[in-house]
C-alpha cells in the first residue's frame, strides 16, 4: 500500500515549520511531517487507539525522570509500573524549560533519582536541584 500511493504520487503529507534555535543562537526552521496524517492517504485505512500505558515515550526531560525513576522496572524487556504504586496512572511532571529542557542539565539537578512511588503531580520552576533521598 505504501509503495502503491508513493508511485501515484498521492502520499500528500502536510509540512509542519517549526522554529528552533540552535545553543549558538542561531536561529533554524525545522520541517517535519506527522507520520500519522499519512492515514488519509490508504482507502479503508483504520487507527486503533493505543492508551498512553502502553508505550513510554520520551520527549521531555519530565517523560524521562518518570522512566528512571522507581515507578518503572524491567522484566522481559519491557519497563512495568512498579506494583508498589497505589495508582494506576502516571504522576504528571512539569519541569521548567529554563532550567531542565537539555538532558545534561536536566542530570545535574539530581544527587539521585528522586523517589516516585507515591507521586501525583510535579510542577519545579526555576533554578532547582534535588538533593539526595528526596521522595
Amino acid at each position: 500500500a505504501i509503495r502503491r500511493v508513493v508511485d501515484q504520487g498521492s502520499l500528500n503529507m502536510e509540512i509542519i515549520v517549526n522554529n528552533k534555535s540552535l545553543p549558538d543562537g542561531v536561529n533554524v526552521i525545522q520541517l517535519e511531517t506527522a507520520v500519522g496524517a499519512a492515514m488519509k492517504c490508504f482507502d479503508g485505512g483504520i487507527g486503533v487507539n493505543v492508551p498512553r500505558s502502553r508505550f513510554l515515550p520520551v520527549k521531555k526531560t519530565s517523560d524521562l525522570l518518570l522512566v528512571m525513576s522507581n515507578l518503572y522496572s524491567l522484566s522481559h524487556g519491557s519497563l512495568v509500573m512498579s506494583p508498589q504504586r497505589m495508582f494506576p496512572t502516571t504522576p504528571l511532571v512539569k519541569l521548567g524549560d529554563n532550567h531542565f529542557a537539555k538532558v545534561k542539565e536536566f542530570l545535574n539537578r539530581f544527587a539521585t533519582v528522586p523517589d516516585l512511588i507515591e507521586l501525583d503531580h510535579l510542577t519545579v520552576s526555576g533554578d532547582v536541584t534535588f538533593g539526595r533521598k528526596v521522595a
